[in-house]
């Protein structure tokens, strides 16, 4: 892949974006008549492949399939058959089974294609959905950006220079450069609400259960879960609706939610705790200046809107001791069963070392604990004997900007961690406890890069935290900001 000079843009510049579409704005122009399926199609696959130089965000193609399945679409639509995103082109991540194509979640060697669709690329498909293709993601999902030996680098279309993110950063670039109006990412450790943040998208990670992760039944030991990346959350909650629902075998079934009705709803008066202070960590971090401005400037547009908002201190705990275990177990399931594992970056062979040794009783004793974990948080939304808890958690996504690409070449896999842990501390508690977050736009660096800030909430809240993101991007319009068109060159 070719090197691209970083490019530069201040927010909020027109650009030919705009004129393109979002998630529920292009199955309105399909149902209305005002283009075809094979238009919106060949657009996006035409995006990706002028893109591949400069942002490189997609990992397989379905270029034949996709037009095929579009035409099949426009055939549909012209007979009067409607569903919510029938002929809408979409990208899921590469840790997703499609049918024909292999799952290489970020890996070199061969591996077999996939021979069924996972869960959630079914239930797109049933929703009319046409996949154009599978981002990148880094190798096996663990790291706050994507790049890797197997795929090259994935760039941040706000300045090509800097990561967007990871590990769902090609989801989130392909969205974020307007290559497809929404894509499915997945979230153990903050996959979706990094990249949100740092490519200035909604990033949703639901509830534990929400979005199925069959053929898994239980992603890196209860830590993962498939989330919708959008512009606007609209586009997310619509993607959220049609993606969700649970397979037979699927252990955790939360109760339905209409993310959609609520996006239209007026949240009512909140209480809404600000924690600037991220859980305890071996970094001692603290949150960059800028960081601090953008979110603290949410909070007061919030408080603004008429929601008490003020300093709080969640229980967070020792709840790292639970989350080191179980992630490096999945990652040793994961790694365990490639079929070259020499070819794997060496900092994964040392997760499967770690892995392998905190298996057992050990994870099972970090996931016995979760129960205590959420009588400790959960305590935070509950009323005491002083008045009524609080009903959202606002926090920082990261706790700093977007570093530039190749930041963590070479690094070991200790010092990868930790490098990753001062960065992105705020995001892997809520994986632990399995309950939803939604990443909001929070503006930009004064360099223009993109900035994130997470709404949290208790058991199965999503409707409660997107009713809020919907009303706070009603005030802040962060969908008017879009970055310059891929291979734009410096200006």
């Amino acid at each position: 892949m070719s090197s691209a000079e970083p490019m530069e843009r201040r927010p909020g510049r027109p650009d030919e974006l705009s004129e393109q579409p979002g998630l529920a704005g292009s199955a309105q122009w399909l149902a209305d008549g005002r283009t075809t399926s094979r238009a919106l199609v060949s657009a996006a696959l035409a995006r990706i492949e002028a893109s591949r130089d400069s942002l490189n965000a997609f990992r397989h193609l379905r270029t034949e399939a996709a037009l095929a399945e579009a035409a099949d679409a426009d055939r549909r639509l012209a007979a009067g058959e409607r569903l919510p995103l029938l002929g809408v082109p979409v990208a899921v991540k590469d840790d997703t089974d499609v049918a024909g194509m292999p799952t290489y979640f970020g890996c070199d060697g061969e591996l077999p294609p996939a021979t069924a669709d996972s869960e959630a690329v079914r239930r797109l498909r049933a929703a009319g959905a046409v996949v154009v293709g599978k981002t990148n993601s880094c190798e096996l999902g663990q790291w706050a950006f994507t790049e890797g030996p197997a795929f090259g680098v994935t760039r941040n279309p706000w300045n090509t220079a800097h990561t967007p993110g990871g590990s769902s950063g090609g989801s989130a670039a392909a969205v974020a450069a307007g290559l497809v109006p929404a894509a499915l990412g997945s979230d153990g450790a903050g996959s979706i609400r990094i990249p949100a943040a740092w490519t200035h998208l909604v990033g949703i990670k639901p509830q534990r259960g929400r979005i199925s992760v069959h053929p898994n039944s239980d992603a890196f030991q209860g830590l993962t879960v498939n989330g919708p990346l959008a512009r606007t959350v609209a586009d997310a909650a619509l993607l959220l609706d049609a993606a969700a629902g649970p397979h037979p075998g699927d252990p955790h079934r939360p109760p339905a939610v209409d993310a959609s009705a609520a996006a239209r709803r007026d949240p009512g008066r909140l209480r809404i705790g600000l924690a600037l202070q991220p859980p305890l960590t071996l970094t001692r971090n603290t949150p960059h200046p800028e960081v601090v401005r953008a979110v603290t400037a949410l909070a007061e547009a919030l408080a603004r809107l008429g929601h008490h908002v003020e300093e709080a201190r969640p229980r967070y705990g020792l709840i790292g001791l639970s989350f080191v275990p179980r992630a490096t177990a999945g990652i040793a399931e994961l790694a365990a069963l490639h079929p070259d594992p020499a070819l794997l970056d060496p900092r994964t062979r040392s997760a499967l070392r770690t892995g392998t040794r905190l298996g057992g009783r050990v994870v099972r004793a970090a996931r016995a604990r979760e129960v205590r974990q959420h009588r400790r948080l959960g305590a935070f939304f509950e009323p005491t004997g002083s008045g009524r808890g609080y009903d959202v958690l606002l926090t920082p996504t990261t706790a700093a900007p977007p570093p530039r690409v190749g930041t963590f070449d070479h690094l070991s896999a200790w010092r990868t961690d930790l490098a990753m842990t001062a960065a992105c501390p705020y995001a892997w508690p809520w994986n632990v406890l399995g309950w939803p977050g939604v990443n909001v736009p929070a503006g930009f660096t004064r360099d223009g890069l993109p900035l994130g800030a997470q709404l949290l909430g208790p058991s199965r809240s999503e409707e409660r935290l997107v009713s809020l993101a919907a009303q706070l991007e009603s005030d802040q319009r962060w969908y008017e900001h879009r970055p310059p068109a891929p291979g734009t060159s410096r200006g």
